[in-house]
């Protein structure tokens, strides 16, 4: 397993519990061994083995109350989610299940099975003001992170997808979450239950997200002390209607007049 800075501030929630089990994985012990020893989860960590030719994953969960593991960092991180979040865990795996059943594993997962795998996969939640969330979701980076720098003080960010978390171990600027809103009135400690009720088929299949280049999180990386470093379009990009605007033949196969 490569070395995580647990330093990192997008760990900092995660590090009492992830920290101690990467140092055993680290000197040896299978991965799903060393998971299950924590006993922090509502399920059981098994080798990626013993998830039968044919069945689907998000199946074999909800079945049998146990979790296919991979060695490696995605599977790691994949686990500590669900020692962090386990109500809301379990509430992604069973709409995942449902819809499983419902229109089978087919080729196309469907909208809600689509977006339950985004949130799984990349959701940061986040709880802030009404004036950083509407500069972030329309993408004004410059007013957001700059203009507003003082209010992410008081912003809360709580990491949740793995294949993101997987990213950040060799950081680079075009990492880019999933935003999912936290209300004000949410405490961290009701933070799991809250997610697993608002985790709705109707919600999801909305895919009410929002963006979010990473490192851009003032204080979560010393180059975003330099305004210059939000002016890089090409991860800070604005919105798509903007973008179309600027550039009004991009999309189509007529050309503008000579």
């Amino acid at each position: 397993m490569p070395d995580i800075d647990w330093d990192a501030p997008w760990l900092a929630s995660w590090r009492t519990v992830g920290e101690p089990i990467a140092c055993q994985v680290a000197a040896g012990t299978p991965q799903p061994e060393a998971l299950n020893a924590s006993g922090r989860a509502p399920v059981r960590f098994v080798p990626q083995a013993d998830l039968p030719e044919g069945q689907a994953y998000e199946d074999f969960i909800f079945a049998t109350g146990q979790v296919p593991t991979r060695e490696g960092l995605h599977d790691f991180f994949n686990a500590l989610c669900w020692m962090h979040f386990p109500q809301a865990k379990k509430r992604l795996n069973q709409l995942q299940a449902r819809e499983i059943a419902r229109a089978g594993v087919g080729q196309v997962r469907g909208p809600v099975r689509d977006a339950a795998t985004v949130f799984d996969e990349n959701a940061l939640l986040i709880q802030t003001s009404d004036a950083v969330w509407s500069a972030l979701t329309e993408h004004r980076w410059m007013h957001a992170f700059l203009d507003l720098r003082g209010e992410w003080v008081l912003t809360c960010l709580w990491a949740f997808g793995h294949a993101a978390l997987e990213k950040t171990v060799q950081p680079f600027k075009s990492i880019t979450v999933h935003l999912w809103r936290v209300p004000q009135g949410v405490a961290q400690a009701d933070l799991d239950a809250w997610l697993a009720q608002d985790l709705t088929p109707e919600k999801l299949a909305r895919k009410p997200f929002s963006p979010l280049p990473l490192l851009g999180v003032p204080g979560w990386w010393p180059a975003n002390e330099d305004p210059a470093f939000y002016a890089d379009a090409s991860v800070f990009r604005p919105q798509r209607s903007q973008r179309l605007a600027e550039k009004p033949y991009a999309n189509s196969e007529i050309l503008p007049p000579a």
